[in-house]
């Protein structure tokens, strides 16, 4: 365990998927935004301006004075959706990020691919399993690249995580427990007329919203796909009557690996990671969220060691690989096939929400 720990979280913050000089880059990738919600604002373009690798040129929402706002604070020529979509000032991006609400991902995906241009598209994909479908025929149809925002899986302490699974420190992997919630309307400014309330723009709630965390990082950390899932969703207040307030879901994996998960719009804010073995816990805590930093921990025999190590902007790491990639010539790893998988599994436990059946996926 101890070389494991020396040879695995020796420099923890360390790129193992760089291989340019970022100090070199003299063309970063020129990146379109295209939505201009908090997130975008707050955390999206403060990443894309950090970023060696990338730089923000042109902005688009369908909020007008959200665009001329945000273009005149960063210095950037801001449109119309229409005249985006038309490819009207496309020769000032390579690549477009797309931070819409999720129903709106598909139009904004087929603009981009249509004019050749490389694809940075939020999760979930979209608001369907069909729509999320159309989306990545889009892209490959057109050989537009498409990568999806994924962001847990280009932070350190979560890639640290996985090699430390991989070094067999934790031993067997008997079972994972996740949670991430959140009282959503208190920390979004308290507003109910919003599109994560709407199912036609969001697809559902707190497992559309908060549930691929879980989903995805446990995919990611363990290296495999889920073959079975079960859930039950349950909405109580109501802000949430049109979608679920909360969610619990059972991943069950290959090995008999069962994944146990719990979200919630409208509980105390949390977020963890856990994974048990028959030699060690790991543990991140917090783990999900955005604007904390990341916590590290393994369990053995009783004794935990808290792991010191320097926090990243989760964001600027994810556009920094975004444009290091396409810099590169190199593919991305969470591709649109890769959340493909999640779609389908979302699908399946709103499916076994409604019906007490666990769903098979198949391909």
């Amino acid at each position: 365990m101890e070389a494991a720990f020396a040879e695995y979280l020796d420099e923890f913050a360390r790129r193992d998927w760089e291989t340019l000089d970022p100090d070199a880059v003299t063309d970063p990738v020129r990146v379109a935004v295209v939505g201009l919600g908090w997130f975008a604002r707050e955390w999206a373009l403060p990443g894309i301006e950090r970023s060696a690798y990338t730089e923000a040129t042109v902005v688009t929402d369908v909020d007008a004075d959200a665009v001329e706002t945000v273009a005149a604070e960063h210095g950037l020529t801001g449109v119309a959706p229409e005249a985006f979509r038309s490819g009207a000032v496309a020769e000032e991006y390579d690549a477009v990020y797309i931070a819409t609400p999720n129903a709106t991902h598909l139009e904004y995906v087929e603009a981009a691919a249509g004019q050749g241009k490389a694809v940075l598209c939020e999760k979930p994909l979209e608001a369907t399993l069909d729509r999320a479908r159309r989306l990545v025929s889009a892209c490959r149809d057109a050989d537009a690249p498409l990568m999806v925002g994924y962001r847990m899986q280009t932070d350190p302490a979560v890639r640290r995580l996985r090699d430390l699974l991989d070094a067999g420190v934790a031993g067997e992997v008997i079972g994972v427990h996740a949670t991430m919630s959140q009282t959503m309307l208190g920390e979004l400014g308290g507003d109910a007329d919003q599109w994560r309330l709407d199912p036609d723009l969001s697809g559902g709630g707190a497992l559309m919203d908060l549930g691929v965390y879980p989903l995805n990082t446990t995919r990611f950390v363990l290296g495999e796909d889920p073959v079975r899932v079960s859930g039950r969703t349950r909405s109580e207040h109501e802000a949430f009557a049109d979608v679920d307030e909360h969610a619990t879901f059972r991943l069950e994996f290959p090995g008999d690996v069962d994944a146990l998960c719990t979200v919630s719009q409208n509980a105390q804010h949390a977020s963890r990671l856990e994974v048990t073995g028959t030699d060690a816990r790991l543990i991140l805590d917090p783990a999900f969220y955005e604007r904390e930093d990341r916590g590290f921990a393994v369990v053995r025999d009783g004794t935990r060691v808290d792991v010191d190590f320097d926090q990243v902007h989760q964001i600027e790491a994810e556009f920094a690989y975004f444009g290091h990639q396409l810099l590169a010539g190199e593919p991305f790893h969470p591709d649109g096939e890769h959340a493909l998988t999640d779609m389908r599994a979302l699908d399946g436990i709103y499916e076994s929400a409604e019906t007490g059946r666990p769903v098979d996926l198949g391909d």
